[in-house]
This record gives structure tokens, C-alpha cells and sequence, in this order.
């Protein structure tokens, strides 16, 4: 009997709102690596590293 493949989770949406909380940047950690994400003045989103 072969085994069925399991179909991967769907991605966890989040509004910026949720993200952000009031602030114009937040920090995220990813493989050992921080990353910046920004909301600009007219709000778009800049990520770096």
C-alpha cells in the first residue's frame, strides 16, 4: 500500500495591521539572519536585510 502525499498547509494570511500594531517597522529572524520589514510614507512595504 503506497503512501498518499501530504498536501501542504495553506499559508497564514495576516493583515499588516496585525504586523505592524501601530509601528512603522518590524524585525524578523530567518535562518539565523534578522530582516527589516518597513512601511514607507506611502505604504508600501520594503524588506531588507
Amino acid at each position: 500500500m503506497s503512501q498518499r502525499p501530504v498536501p501542504p498547509a495553506p499559508p497564514v494570511r495576516l493583515s499588516s495591521a496585525e504586523l505592524f500594531r501601530d509601528r512603522r517597522e518590524v524585525l524578523i529572524e530567518h535562518a539565523g539572519r534578522t530582516y527589516r520589514l518597513r512601511l514607507t510614507a506611502t505604504g508600501k512595504l520594503i524588506l531588507t536585510a
